[in-house]
C-alpha cells in the first residue's frame, strides 16, 4: 500500500489535544510522519528551519477558528505554500464549515487516525498547494487554468483562486447529501454555476437540471410553469402540462432570485418541500418527488423576513446549507483565467489571442461591480474592437468608463478630433465616430444583429435605436436578422 505522505511531511499544532502515543504510531503506519508544535511561535521557528519538503500544516482547532486566522498570517508572512488540514469534534459541523470558509483545505474528525482519512486530506490539499505554491501561475493567461469537477464527464469551471478552490470543495462535499441548498452572491457573480456543481458533483448527476428566474414570469405563470396543471384545469388548457418539479424528477430544480418570488407561491413552495409531493392545478392526484431545489438570491433573505417580504419558515426549509459566492472582486485569482477561458471560445484563424501586460493589470486592477457577467461583455468588446491578436488597454472598455475608453481607440482608425478640437466641446461628436465604428465591426464580424448586440454587451432593441441615431450621420451596414 502506499503511503499519503512522504517521510517529515506534516507539521502538528494542536494545543487543546495532546497526540496520544498509540495515535502518533498508527499515523506513522500509515505514512504520516509528523513533527508536534506546541505554539504559534514553535511554528514559526520551524518553518524557518524545516525544509521545503515539509507542506502540511495540522491544526486541532477549539471552539473557534482563531488558530486558523493566526496560522495563515504566520505562513503568509514566510512566503511559504503549505496548505492547512483542520482537525476538530465530530459534533462541530458548524465550525467545520467555517474553517473551510476561511482557507482550510480539508477538515478532519480529531479522533480519525486512519489511512483512508489522511489519503483523502492529502488528496485535498494538493489543489491548495498548486495553486497558493506559485503566484505567477495565478497570474498566467493560459486557459488550462481551470478545475475538473470529476472524471464522470463533469465539465471543467475556471476556480483558480483559493477562496474559488476552497468554495469548489466544499459544494463538492454538500452536493454528496440530498439537503436543500442556499445559494447567496451578488448579481452575476456565478451562482448557476455553483448550482450546476452541486448538480453534476452528486449521484443525481445523470438526472435533469431545470432552471427558473423567479423574477422572470408573472406570479400565475410561474405557479403554472412549478406545479403544472390538469387537462381543463382553466380556460385554454386543451392538454395537462406538467411542471418544473416533475420535468426535474431524479435531478435538481434551480430557483434563482428566490427573494422574488411572490409571497403566496411562497406557502405553496414550502407546502411541496415538506411533503415532498404536489398536486397539479386542476388535479387530485398526489404526486410523489424526487428533486434537489438549490435556491439563490442576491438578496439579503434574513432582512426581507424582517419586511414581511419573505417567510422565515421557507427561508429555513431552503437553507439547510448555505453557500456565498464572494464578488468577483474578491477572488482576483479567477480573473485572467477567465478571460483566457473566454478568449479560448472564439479562436482566430492563426494565432492565437493574447493579452498585453497592461491590459493584464488594468483587468487585476478593475472593481468589476458587474462581477463575471461584466468581465464577458469587456472580453467581447475587447474582442471586436481588436483588430490584431493581443488586446491592449486601448480595447478594454469598462461598463463604468465607457467615454475614456471610446477616446483610446487604436490611431489608425483616426477617427477622433485632434486635442484643440474637443476642447471646443466637440467630444460628443468625438465619440458619436468612435461608437460608430464600433458598431459596424461589430456588425461585419457578426451573422446577426443579435450576435453583434452580443459582442457589444448591449440588447438588440438598443442597437437598432444606435443605429437608427447614427444613420443620420453616416450609414451603417447591418447584417442579416
Amino acid at each position: 500500500m502506499s503511503k499519503p505522505f512522504n517521510a517529515s511531511q506534516a507539521l502538528w499544532l494542536d494545543p487543546f489535544r495532546p497526540l496520544a502515543v498509540a495515535d502518533r504510531a498508527q499515523l506513522a503506519a500509515a505514512g504520516v510522519d509528523v513533527l508536534v508544535l506546541g505554539t504559534l511561535d514553535e511554528l514559526r521557528a520551524a518553518l524557518d528551519a524545516e525544509p521545503v519538503l515539509r507542506r502540511v500544516v495540522v491544526l486541532g482547532l477549539g471552539t473557534d477558528i482563531e488558530l486558523l486566522h493566526s496560522t495563515r498570517k504566520l505562513v503568509q508572512s514566510t512566503g511559504r505554500a503549505l496548505a492547512l488540514v483542520c482537525r476538530l469534534e465530530r459534533r462541530q459541523l458548524e465550525l467545520a464549515v467555517e474553517a473551510l470558509y476561511c482557507g482550510a483545505c480539508h477538515v478532519l474528525a480529531a479522533d480519525d487516525v486512519s489511512y483512508a482519512g489522511w489519503a483523502l486530506a492529502l488528496e485535498r490539499a494538493t489543489p491548495t498547494i498548486h495553486a497558493t505554491g506559485s503566484p505567477s501561475a495565478v497570474q498566467r493567461m493560459d486557459a488550462s487554468t481551470t478545475v475538473q469537477l470529476s472524471d464522470n464527464g463533469v465539465r471543467s469551471v475556471v476556480y483558480v483562486d483559493p477562496v474559488s478552490r476552497n468554495l469548489l470543495a466544499l459544494a463538492q462535499r454538500v452536493a454528496q447529501a440530498p439537503v436543500a441548498v442556499l445559494i447567496e452572491g451578488p448579481t452575476g457573480s456565478g451562482k448557476e454555476v455553483l448550482a450546476r456543481v452541486l448538480h453534476e458533483s452528486s449521484s443525481a448527476a445523470n438526472g435533469p437540471f431545470i432552471g427558473l428566474n423567479c423574477a422572470a414570469l408573472p406570479e400565475h405563470m410561474i405557479e403554472d410553469m412549478l406545479f403544472g396543471h390538469e387537462k381543463g384545469a382553466f380556460t385554454g388548457a386543451v392538454k395537462e402540462h406538467r411542471g418544473l418539479f416533475e420535468q426535474a424528477q431524479g435531478g435538481t430544480l434551480f430557483l434563482d432570485e428566490i427573494g422574488e418570488l411572490p409571497m403566496a407561491l411562497q406557502a405553496k413552495l414550502l407546502r411541496v418541500l415538506q411533503e415532498r409531493t404536489l398536486v397539479r392545478l386542476g388535479g387530485e392526484r398526489a404526486i410523489a418527488l424526487q428533486v434537489r431545489v438549490v435556491a439563490a438570491t442576491n438578496k439579503n433573505l434574513r432582512e426581507q423576513i424582517a419586511q414581511r417580504a419573505f417567510r422565515e419558515d421557507l427561508y429555513f426549509r431552503l437553507s439547510t446549507f448555505k453557500l456565498r459566492v464572494p464578488p468577483l472582486a474578491e477572488r482576483s485569482g479567477d480573473i485572467l483565467p477567465l478571460v483566457a477561458r473566454l478568449l479560448a471560445q472564439h479562436p482566430r484563424i492563426g494565432q492565437p489571442w493574447s493579452v498585453g501586460l497592461d491590459a493584464q493589470a488594468a483587468l487585476l486592477a478593475h472593481a468589476w461591480p458587474g462581477n463575471v457577467r461584466e468581465l464577458e461583455n469587456v472580453v467581447q468588446r475587447a474582442m471586436v474592437l481588436c483588430s490584431g491578436h493581443q488586446i491592449d488597454t486601448t480595447h478594454l472598455m469598462f461598463d463604468d468608463a465607457p467615454t475614456s475608453f471610446m477616446l483610446g481607440l487604436e490611431p489608425q482608425m483616426k477617427v477622433l478630433p485632434d486635442p484643440a478640437a474637443l476642447l471646443k466641446n466637440h467630444l460628443h461628436t468625438a465619440v458619436q465616430h468612435s461608437e460608430q465604428h464600433a458598431i459596424r465591426v461589430a456588425l461585419d464580424t457578426s451573422g446577426t444583429r443579435e450576435e453583434a448586440a452580443q459582442k457589444l454587451g448591449i440588447s438588440p432593441r438598443t442597437l437598432r435605436y444606435k443605429m437608427a441615431r447614427l444613420r443620420g450621420s453616416a450609414p451603417v451596414q447591418s447584417a442579416e436578422a
